[in-house]
């Protein structure tokens, strides 16, 4: 297990250990062990702080355990969307976007938005294939945003490789480490310029707050993210990052158990007549088969299970799944039939259940 370092006190921590040390009050008789709510819009004059939308001491608690562990500072946000659009908006106008094709339909549909206003243009690249990306990062390239795995399509980037061919370039590249989190994948050391992630998915982990955060190493880039953040005021709220901060603690717990009944549901999905293809990249939760009979059959599937819930999120303890394709926005490149299913902490037996009885309903 790699060592990183957490703060001057404790220089070396574990991942996991870092989960649960990081963004806690000092250690000193007492002092609660967690920071508590700070309710509060207006300071007292002659601070750091002066006003609500610039500072928060929860939302701080929960930026300096993200920054922890994922190796650089951190900025949450109002939700995963607030903080791409704000990574986006720092895209000079008329530079080109390179981005995964298979993002997420949200990134998607905000590139496609910028790109109709003449903001920016955009290039959509197989981001699993290496030569392909490297190409596209020409001159007028400001920005290279990459998924891995990508949602919904779980397709793998060669990270190290995009990011030094990002840097060489002179662009910025971007991860999305929302799938991975960074108790499996740490872009930062990769060589990536900015981390983001859906902290409303594994980060929180109990599908209860919508929040987003943005990770980075280089001082330029955070002083912009964070200007843009108290003038354009894409807040979190103060429940919101106590709670995510709750869900973090147990977050390498999570993706452990989480990630050995995806393993274990993959090995059994490979063999199921019902299914055509099996999407897994060997690590993470998240699983995308494409089921024999296409779109009506998918549905089908997701209206018959009773422990999966049919729901459009993911990264929750409990078990998800739906097929992609019902919404309008979804990348025509995905098929029909294709469900994502963030499978969660349950026994695994009781999800094999479910899921194989929803299978059985298909037609043969």
């Amino acid at each position: 297990m790699a060592h990183v370092t957490a703060h001057d006190d404790v220089p070396e921590l574990t991942l996991p250990t870092l989960t649960v040390k990081a963004g806690r009050p000092a250690n000193e008789p007492d002092q609660p062990l967690n920071v508590p709510l700070t309710m509060a819009s207006t300071y007292v004059a002659g601070g750091e702080t002066e006003y609500g939308r610039y500072g928060n001491a929860t939302w701080a608690a929960f930026e300096s355990a993200i920054g922890a562990l994922e190796g650089g500072r951190a900025i949450s946000f109002a939700s995963g969307m607030a903080a791409i659009s704000t990574l986006f908006d720092l895209v000079a106008p008329g530079e080109t976007v390179v981005a995964a094709r298979h993002c997420y339909q949200g990134t998607l549909v905000q590139l496609a938005s910028l790109e109709r206003r003449g903001l920016v243009k955009v290039v959509l690249v197989d981001i699993d294939d290496t030569a392909q990306v490297l190409a596209a990062l020409g001159e007028e390239v400001g920005l290279l945003w990459v998924e891995s795995p990508t949602n919904p399509a779980l397709e793998v980037a060669d990270l190290p490789a995009l990011c030094a061919g990002a840097r060489a370039a002179g662009v910025t590249a971007v991860v999305d480490n929302t799938f991975a989190t960074p108790m499996l994948q740490r872009p930062l050391e990769l060589g990536a310029d900015v981390v983001v992630h859906a902290a409303t998915k594994y980060i929180s982990g109990h599908s209860d707050a919508l929040i987003g955060v943005v990770v980075t190493g280089d001082d330029e880039i955070f002083r912009a993210v964070d200007e843009k953040r108290r003038t354009m005021g894409a807040l979190p709220g103060t429940l919101e990052a106590w709670l995510a901060l709750r869900g973090l603690r147990t977050l390498h717990l999570r993706v452990e158990r989480a990630q050995s009944n995806a393993r274990e549901l993959v090995r059994r999905l490979r063999t199921h007549p019902r299914v055509d293809r099996v999407r897994y990249p060997d690590f993470g939760a998240v699983v995308a088969i494409e089921v024999a009979g296409g779109g009506m059959a998918a549905d089908l599937v997701t209206h018959s299970t009773r422990l999966w819930v049919h729901a459009t999120s993911l990264g929750g303890v409990e078990s998800s799944l739906e097929r992609r394709r019902r919404w309008k926005s979804e990348s025509q490149t995905i098929p029909e039939g294709l469900i994502r299913m963030s499978v969660g902490i349950e026994d695994v037996e009781d999800l094999w259940r479910d899921l194989a009885l929803a299978l059985d309903t298909v037609p043969g």
